[in-house]
């Protein structure tokens, strides 16, 4: 372990096509210039809050905070583990876990965005198995949750293809309207049985439990 104190720095989760890493500083400005290259149409916004269309440098700066405010509210109770999507050797975007209540309820929600230049080479389903792997074979948990726009296409394929299970839409506010968000969850049982992978790997985890409020599984 090379971080001590905070442990995180050292979390990787590795496929044979990406890896993701917990985001530093380093990591974050460079994710803040991948997202200032572009995420997005600007006619589409995929987010529930429209922080991408924000005018340099302001944009950057924004998504430099959200990864400190990330980290500075991370406890048992509440976390937010973002992780920089390394394709290539390139940072190619965000795949994040986030949860309440975590050693209680056993379920986390996944978020993510990819840069425009690395978007449709499959990056988004790889990504999000990683993700899935981390909380369920990694963390314990017994659900994973998400949710997209309902024309947001390639996030809802992907999530499809995967088999959540759509749990129904929400009336939510976009761009001063109302408009419906489709939520989706998953089960370990049907993970376990339909998606587990023995080509991914775990870096790290272990003394990044204390931090979340976890025990270290007895691994004997």
């Amino acid at each position: 372990m090379t971080h001590p104190i905070w442990p995180l720095f050292d979390l990787r989760v590795r496929t044979p096509r990406l890896e993701l890493r917990y985001v530093d500083d380093t990591l974050a400005v460079e994710l803040a210039r991948l997202a200032a290259r572009g995420i997005h149409d600007p006619g589409f916004m995929p987010f529930r809050w429209p922080w991408s269309v924000a005018e340099s440098p302001a944009l950057e700066r924004n998504v430099v905070r959200r990864y400190w405010k990330d980290r500075a509210s991370l406890g048992p109770e509440k976390w937010a583990l973002p992780m920089a999507v390394i394709a290539d050797g390139q940072v190619a975007g965000i795949s994040a876990l986030k949860t309440e209540s975590f050693p209680v309820l056993r379920e986390f929600e996944t978020g993510s965005w990819l840069g425009r230049e690395f978007q449709g080479a499959g990056i988004g389903r790889e990504m999000r198995e990683a993700s899935l792997h981390l909380g369920f074979a990694g963390l314990g948990a017994e659900f994973a949750t998400t949710a997209a726009w309902h024309d947001n296409g390639p996030s809802v394929g992907v999530t499809r293809r995967l088999g959540y299970t759509d749990i129904g839409p929400r009336r939510m506010e976009r761009a001063g309207v109302v408009d419906e968000m489709i939520a989706f969850r998953l089960a370990r049982a049907e993970w376990d049985v339909r998606l587990r992978r023995d080509d991914i790997t775990i870096e790290g985890l272990e003394p990044c439990f204390e931090l979340l409020g976890l025990d270290v599984p007895d691994r004997g």
